[in-house]
């Protein structure tokens, strides 16, 4: 079997509304899907972390620069394509946009190696400790208006995603220290005394900063505290999950085994997130797994994207290892955007449909059980979104 084409899918939509984080402020919703296709007509598909201008400059290094150096490889040879890659892009960036490249393709060959074998991602990478995995919804995106109505419409946001079965919520900060503590005291006020919540601050204070608004997510007995500071600060995280009793996350930027040594060395983090369409695919994510278990650290994926996203982290979580184990071990949890994201709901052919089975599962998502990723995308659909 040989690899004839690798192709680049990158689709944008305008959003019904503005969202934000505590970077930006954007109104259209984007996909960078990758499709690989063989000399024996099996096609796999993979995703690329990275959103407008960022996906197109990553799809010009997919088609431009990987794809010479892997065309007529045999594809199911991943982790000799995935080191041939690396080794060759080492001079050029071993983080940041050429590993999102390489997450999208390495991703489509081990969905490609599934239908080979008509197994499943998750028989393939050693089998599932779960056939179903919790589900927390994220929601309250920053909004260009007034902190105090902001704050009203994080409540009742907080209360709708609780009610829509899942069984935790997270929201985002980025106003300052004060104004997102009162942003904070609203969802615990919308989603009540004994709901978990989660707070993601996309790295946007310093580290005495974290500490105040920290104390004050104690004090509203918030679960985790998500990149708190800059990602580059792993002295700040260290500090930060020293003096604090809120678990400290991260890791959603941070790239392959030898930038996630250093972070876990560093002792910063209660709560691992790597994020498999950035740091290096499938074949890094499970490396990068077994270091966090390795260090004792426990993982629940950063998910973002479209159902090839999704479906492939399902199948991760479905295989990750209890850790630690026990009779009622603690358990990883799926991430899923609740903002509107026609790329997550509407892409497949035979669609996911996460929002039903959360609310008629007791908030927990099936793990497909088609070869590969189990999931195919509708080319019309495709064409229809796809951005030049």
């Amino acid at each position: 079997m040989k690899i004839t084409k690798i192709t680049s899918h990158v689709l944008q939509y305008d959003l019904p509304e503005m969202l934000g984080y505590s970077q930006q402020y954007y109104s259209k919703r984007s996909a960078h899907l990758v499709e690989v296709e063989t000399d024996e007509g099996i096609t796999g598909w993979g995703e690329c972390f990275g959103p407008g201008n960022v996906a197109l400059a990553n799809k010009g290094i997919v088609e431009k620069v990987i794809q010479p150096l892997i065309l007529d490889g045999d594809p199911l040879d991943r982790d000799v394509i995935w080191h041939k890659v690396y080794n060759l892009l080492r001079d050029h960036g071993q983080k940041g946009m050429p590993m999102q490249s390489l997450s999208g393709v390495d991703i489509a060959l081990w969905d490609i190696a599934g239908k080979v074998a008509g197994l499943p991602l998750s028989k393939m990478i050693g089998g599932s400790f779960r056939d179903s995995v919790p589900a927390y919804g994220y929601g309250m995106m920053l909004r260009p208006e007034p902190v105090k109505e902001l704050a009203a419409r994080f409540k009742d946001e907080a209360a709708a995603i609780r009610d829509m079965g899942y069984q935790a919520t997270k929201m985002k900060v980025g106003f300052g220290p004060k104004d997102d503590i009162q942003l904070a005291k609203a969802v615990r006020k919308g989603v009540g005394d004994d709901f978990r919540f989660m707070v993601d601050a996309n790295h946007c204070y310093t580290t005495s900063d974290a500490f105040y608004v920290g104390r004050a997510l104690e004090e509203l007995d918030a679960y985790w505290f998500e990149e708190p500071v800059a990602p580059e600060d792993l002295d700040g995280y260290r500090e930060l999950r020293a003096g604090l009793k809120v678990n400290i996350s991260g890791g959603e930027a941070e790239f392959n085994r030898w930038g996630w040594r250093s972070l876990l060395e560093a002792r910063g983090l209660d709560i691992a997130q790597p994020e498999v369409c950035a740091l290096g695919g499938i074949s890094e994510y499970l490396r990068v797994l077994a270091l966090c278990h390795a260090h004792f650290t426990p993982v629940i994926n950063h998910v973002w994207g479209s159902a090839v996203a999704v479906a492939t982290n399902l199948h991760l979580l479905a295989a990750m290892p209890p850790m630690p184990g026990g009779l009622h071990p603690w358990e990883p949890m799926l991430e899923f955007d609740t903002t509107d994201n026609a790329f997550r709901d509407k892409l497949l052919t035979d669609p996911l449909n996460i929002q039903q089975q959360v609310k008629n599962n007791g908030g927990r998502v099936s793990v497909p059980t088609g070869p590969g990723l189990g999931v195919e995308p509708d080319r019309d659909f495709i064409r229809h979104y796809e951005i030049t």
